[in-house]
């Protein structure tokens, strides 16, 4: 019957990215990747290698979840997050939480720690009190560029939606070498929102889903449209249906595009290992490591490929 060949591909949020963030963006995919695999590669389980690898993007500022995340109306940051274990289908949530570094930290214990799977911000807060999550206080999560950036969308000519086209949630999905999948997805969600809005981060089937009888699959995009066609779950129905990740993924964001006019990205693995990496929108930083190969891109049609030990060294010598 022999071990699976553990898979992990991961996502640094679909949209415009900046030239002059193209390069972090890039970097703090592969770092995540990266890092993730380290885990399976010793055995560990998808659960695991996801939440690194969301973890590891959080705490990087180029990504709009945990540190750098956007602001809201306010001007304050509120975060969603998702993690979902394809052996039982158990998932956890949180939503419109802020003074947690790590969003998909918390969601993991609710998964484990609760009977719900699905904790919004007071409760959220009071249960990571619960559970000895150190507060960050809100002000520490913010940069410079999230605060620039909501002065802007504030001035009366601004467009915000202009600005929301560079999304940035982040996102996980893997293989274990025991054949479990698992998904990740977390985020600041979009500049200038009203306070309390939740997107497709936080809700199963929209932000991610992961079953061990076809895949997972962690979203990234519009999430008002990914929530009105549940795309996550979308996605692996048209799997289940016989499509390859890849097709099953385009023909998604496809319907997505055609019937609510929204655009978005997806990462993909099957319960055999296939992956895909695919997006609608200009841009999407993903990076995949199977096989000890590590693959990453950001635009359209662009794919590199490295061995996992060549990235690593020029990992420890910085990129």
């Amino acid at each position: 019957f022999g071990r699976m060949k553990p898979v992990i591909v991961v996502h640094g949020g679909a949209g415009r990215i900046f030239k002059e963030r193209e390069e972090g963006c890039r970097a703090g995919v592969v770092r995540a990747a990266l890092q993730g695999y380290a885990l399976l590669k010793q055995g560990g389980s998808a659960l695991d290698a996801v939440e690194e690898a969301v973890q590891s993007m959080e705490d990087d500022p180029h990504f709009n979840a945990g540190l750098g995340s956007v602001l809201n109306e306010k001007g304050e940051v509120e975060m969603d997050a998702i993690i979902m274990d394809g052996k039982n289908l158990d998932s956890g949530a949180v939503s419109a939480v802020k003074s947690v570094a790590n969003p998909i930290k918390l969601a993991r214990l609710v998964m484990e720690k609760t009977k719900h799977m699905l904790l919004t911000e007071t409760g959220a807060h009071l249960f990571a009190q619960a559970m000895g999550i150190p507060e960050t206080p809100g002000d520490k999560l913010i940069t410079k560029r999230s605060l620039e950036r909501w002065k802007k969308n504030l001035e009366a000519d601004s467009n915000p939606e202009e600005f929301q086209k560079d999304l940035g949630t982040v996102g996980a999905v893997a293989v274990d070498s025991e054949g479990n999948v698992a998904c990740a997805t977390s985020t600041g969600g979009l500049s200038n929102k009203l306070v309390g809005r939740v997107g497709d981060t936080a809700c199963i089937g929209s932000g991610g889903y992961a079953d061990n009888s076809s895949g997972a699959t962690s979203t990234t995009g519009h999430g008002e449209s990914i929530m009105k066609v549940v795309l996550a779950r979308l996605i692996l129905y048209h799997m289940e249906q016989g499509m390859s990740p890849e097709l099953a993924a385009d023909t998604a964001l496809d319907y997505m595009k055609t019937r609510v006019g929204g655009l978005g990205g997806v990462i993909v693995v099957s319960n055999s290992g296939e992956w895909a990496a695919r997006f609608s929108t200009k841009q999407m930083s993903w990076a995949t490591v199977k096989e000890d190969q590590l693959h990453y891109g950001i635009c359209a049609g662009e794919s590199h490929t490295k061995s996992v030990d060549e990235a690593l060294a020029s990992e420890s010598k910085g990129f």
